[in-house]
């Protein structure tokens, strides 16, 4: 297996110019005492649909050939990469299927409609998503582009990394949100040609800690669907080239609980006056909640999205539990 390389993470960059935004990063004086250390939050959550997965997916799409592009592409996802595939094949003029689970956010179902893809939804505890979408690809004649464990995917993903360190030039710390691994692996690509002594951790729910297990383990850790509110991280397992620049790259694998995603999505609201979803809050939690001593370090932080249900937005934020 041929991983990718920080040359691919360029590439991607180029195709994705006039396309994709490039989000601000922002300071925190509060959150910068708090842990004693200076954090930048590359801000993702302002990225076009709302999170970093359009990187990865109109990264993917533009590659297609003049028969792809007919044809069409398919996608499993619980919200951002459904929205990405969507948003992006509706740019470059293409029909998109999106195979969604059924309790997906609202607001999420809404919007990968909106831009224009056919929808079609699953039971996430009870069917096999995987199965479903491979027998439509091959039933439509369409290119499906998985939502992380995708060459393509992961590299537009480290764009993001990219930007960061651009911006803000060496950190001693980043810390990425987790699902399947697409962003940390673009990210720890980054990293490593960017900034070589960077730490690089991944952070993701406690219920679902399949990627910490999978990298203590040395191998893939399947696990049951986890219950958590982070719904983009509610993944079963990483990818094989995620896994394996996560086990090549990354130092480790951070968790955190639902109350204290609850936490950091009400300092973002408080503090930074912004909009960050369950799943996009995993990397401040991890700073705050993940063991590490960040005193006198630079730490850059991926915000990976800001795509949530309103109503379960004002449940959490406004003092109702996690639960």
């Amino acid at each position: 297996m041929t991983l990718p390389s920080y040359a691919d993470v360029e590439a991607a960059a180029a195709r994705l110019a006039g396309h994709a935004h490039r989000t601000p990063v922002l300071r925190s004086q509060q959150a910068d005492q708090a842990l004693g250390a200076q954090l930048f939050f590359k801000c993702e959550n302002y990225q076009r649909m709302g999170a970093f997965k359009f990187r990865g997916g109109f990264n993917a799409l533009s590659r297609f050939t003049p028969e792809q592009r007919r044809r069409g592409a398919i996608a499993f996802s619980s919200g951002n990469h459904a929205q990405a595939v969507a948003l992006s094949a509706r740019e470059l003029g293409m029909p998109a299927v999106i195979v969604m689970p059924a309790d997906a956010p609202s607001a999420k179902l809404a919007a990968t409609r909106g831009y224009g893809a056919e929808v079609i939804t699953y039971d996430r505890y009870t069917e096999d998503r995987d199965a479903l979408t491979r027998r439509l690809a091959e039933e439509r004649g369409m290119t499906l582009i998985p939502p992380f464990d995708h060459a393509d995917v992961l590299c537009g993903q480290g764009t993001a990394a990219k930007e960061l360190f651009e911006e803000v030039g060496p950190l001693d710390v980043l810390l990425v949100c987790l699902g399947g691994g697409g962003l940390l692996s673009g990210s720890a690509l980054a990293a490593r040609a960017l900034s070589p002594g960077c730490r690089v951790y991944g952070v993701e729910p406690e219920a679902g800690n399949d990627g910490q297990q999978s990298l203590r383990a040395g191998h893939i850790v399947r696990i049951a669907p986890p219950r958590t509110i982070a719904d983009g991280a509610q993944t079963q397992h990483l990818g094989e080239l995620t896994f394996g620049i996560i086990q090549r790259e990354v130092s480790d694998i951070l968790t955190v609980s639902d109350a204290q995603l609850v936490t950091a999505m009400r300092f973002y609201a408080e503090r930074m006056k912004m909009v960050v979803e369950p799943t996009g809050a995993l990397s401040l939690a991890g700073a705050h909640q993940g063991g590490l001593d960040l005193r006198g370090a630079r730490v850059g932080l991926i915000v990976s999205g800001g795509n949530v249900d309103l109503a379960q937005y004002a449940r959490l934020v406004g003092g109702a539990d996690a639960a």
